[in-house]
């Protein structure tokens, strides 16, 4: 039997119905008949949690299967970790720079050279990620030995620059799965104890909300959500007691090496454990390495200690309060605003999101991994459906319960569609096929995925919503009907669910209304649609030959996972290997184009 969500594992045994929410109960309600559990008094703290492993004698089995899932092993410290890539001499190179993989007994190492220059050398500290792909944090030293000098601060860990693909079994610069601009040598950095060190393992939540109480942006390892949500959507960040916040971020900088300030003004107390934070956390430092239980579930110290106190996915201190003015958050709010502590990436500087949107100014839904409960966030069903509902974060595969579930998710609130004839009616589609089915048309596959293929975009809607029509390209309905023009799905979707479009508009984003919305897309488009609609026309979308010549452009576009989009469509559509090192110069790609191209003629 299907769980109904991560709630039900710590709340004695209660579970709720499948895709049904309920309203979280405000804290302080008492205790009783009908009353919700006593719960702890705080959960933010690092004094407030216990680690997984204080879970696991009384939820043996679930620790024992979350131990094993992607999102537990996010983060492993490289002695014994698990490490796919091959580590005997392996050489990437980028651009007339170079690293080398070797290994010695029992330690990886990275040699770095710039041009042939005397190499810079990095012990793997760590291993991050390990579904689709691995990247690796290390630390400088003198040379690849294991018992080798460290130079420079041994707890300043480094991301280093090369990523192994699991898929194609090869190595990757790193950061090219995400959409940033092309770079212009191979080099380390940034360090890993100032970038990911929040999202890919646990840490006490009040160090990744500070920023939400210094009354300003301040950019650091951790950030809230609601900065990029609209303004309706965003829950209030209070200082309830300024003396208790104080003495909370004081203990925090303590615990850090950094003397506490002492500051009784919030906003600047803040401010202040934010800076210690940024400068000084490490690895040291952490609740624990990887996601662990309380990465979502909070502090659970008390609970463990005492297991009538039932944690809570809500923050809870005398210190602060967190919530939606007016109102108690529904149960889906609270899920998935804890996934969305990690699940809201906007981190690259790449400026478009989907709608049209701009990720400094009104963000719309983000086009790259990682964004999915953000999304779900911006989307209808926001405040009634919860990630859960489709995933589970424990299992070691996160998509058998939405594969199980299908439309049951959708129609036990919508219920005037949970018969096939009426499905049918609603999408005019058949009920057997993915356009029959609610996710294929109002949760889409056009995102980026991190494994080069498309995911879908968890910001629930429609595809005749004139902001996706009017602001996106290319329109939904083509990702599944590649061969048709913007006249003809345009005129459809008028007909079929009544909503007209202005033809100028899409002229514009189209050039004419009888193009073909996928070469269109490739040939006039942002980089993430371009690299969507290349994937698309790689699949199958027909007109093989204007595709191939459409693709060509891509292959030199500023944003390098782009060209690996263009690159892989051309393949499928060629039926051969396409052998081109993408970060050449543009004169080299444009001369392996034609070489290729020529080929496929004879």
């Amino acid at each position: 039997m299907l769980a109904a969500g991560v709630i039900g594992a710590c709340a004695g045994g209660r579970r709720e119905p499948q895709g049904v929410t309920r309203n979280a109960t405000p804290r302080g309600e008492a205790k009783g008949a009908g009353r919700a559990p006593a719960r702890a008094d705080s959960n933010v703290a690092f004094d407030d949690y216990a680690g997984s492993a204080a879970c696991e004698p009384c939820h043996a089995e679930l620790v024992a299967r979350f131990s094993r899932s992607p999102m537990h092993r996010m983060t492993r410290e490289a002695p014994g970790a698990e490490v796919r890539a091959p580590f005997a001499g392996e050489t990437f190179t980028f651009k007339g720079d170079a690293v080398r993989l070797t290994f010695d007994a029992g330690a990886r190492f990275f040699e770095i050279s710039q041009k042939g220059g005397q190499p810079r050398v990095f012990r793997m500290t760590r291993v991050i990620g390990g579904r689709v792909r691995e990247d690796y944090a290390g630390i400088q030293v003198a040379f690849a030995r294991k018992d080798a000098a460290v130079i420079g601060d041994p707890s300043s860990e480094w991301v280093m620059p090369v990523t192994y693909v699991l898929g194609t079994k090869r190595l990757r610069y790193k950061g090219y799965s995400v959409m940033v601009k092309e770079r212009p040598l191979l080099h380390e950095g940034p360090e890993w104890n100032k970038t990911c060190i929040f999202c890919h393992n646990t840490v006490p939540y009040i160090d990744t909300a500070l920023g939400a109480f210094t009354g300003k942006k301040t950019p650091y390892q951790g950030e809230v959500v609601d900065p990029l949500l609209p303004a309706a959507r965003r829950f209030a960040y209070r200082v309830t007691d300024a003396a208790a916040f104080s003495g909370l971020v004081d203990k925090e900088e303590q615990r850090l090496g950094v003397s506490a300030m002492g500051e009784p003004d919030p906003a600047r107390a803040a401010i202040a454990g934010v800076t210690a934070i940024r400068g000084n956390f490490r690895a040291s430092h952490l609740v624990e390495t990887g996601i662990g239980c309380e990465s979502c579930h909070n502090g659970a110290r008390a609970h463990a200690e005492s297991p009538s106190r039932k944690p809570s996915l809500s923050p809870i201190s005398p210190a602060i309060a967190i919530g939606p003015e007016g109102r108690a958050a529904t149960h889906a709010e609270t899920v998935n605003r804890a996934c969305a502590r990690c699940h809201q990436v906007l981190f690259s500087g790449y400026p478009h999101t989907w709608e049209g949107g701009d990720r400094h100014g009104s963000p719309g839904g983000s086009n790259i991994n990682s964004g999915e409960a953000r999304d779900l966030m911006l989307g209808r069903c926001q405040s009634q459906l919860a990630c859960t509902t489709c995933h589970d974060p424990h299992a070691d595969d996160n998509t058998q319960r939405s594969a199980e579930l299908k439309d049951a998710v959708c129609t036990q609130c919508h219920r005037d569609l949970d018969a096939n004839e009426k499905a049918e009616a609603h999408s005019h589609h058949s009920s057997a096929g993915l356009g029959g089915r609610c996710v294929g048309c109002h949760m889409p596959r056009k995102n980026l995925a991190l494994d080069g293929t498309l995911s879908r975009y968890h910001r629930i809607g429609s595809p005749t919503d004139p902001e996706r029509v009017l602001l996106d390209r290319p329109l939904e309905c083509a990702l599944c009907h590649g061969d048709k023009t913007v006249r003809e799905l345009t005129s459809t979707m008028t007909a079929w669910w009544k909503r007209p479009y202005d033809a100028a508009a899409l002229e514009r984003l189209y050039g004419s209304l009888d193009a073909n919305v996928l070469l269109a897309t490739v040939e006039r488009g942002k980089p993430h649609e371009i690299a969507t609609a290349a994937y698309v026309l790689g699949a199958g979308a027909g007109r093989r030959r204007e595709a191939l010549d459409a693709l060509g452009p891509a292959l030199t576009n500023p944003y390098p996972m782009v060209r690996s989009y263009a690159r892989a469509a051309m393949e499928k559509l060629g039926g051969a290997p396409f052998v081109i090192d993408l970060d050449a110069d543009t004169s080299e790609i444009e001369r392996a184009r034609i070489e290729y191209m020529n080929a496929l003629r004879h």
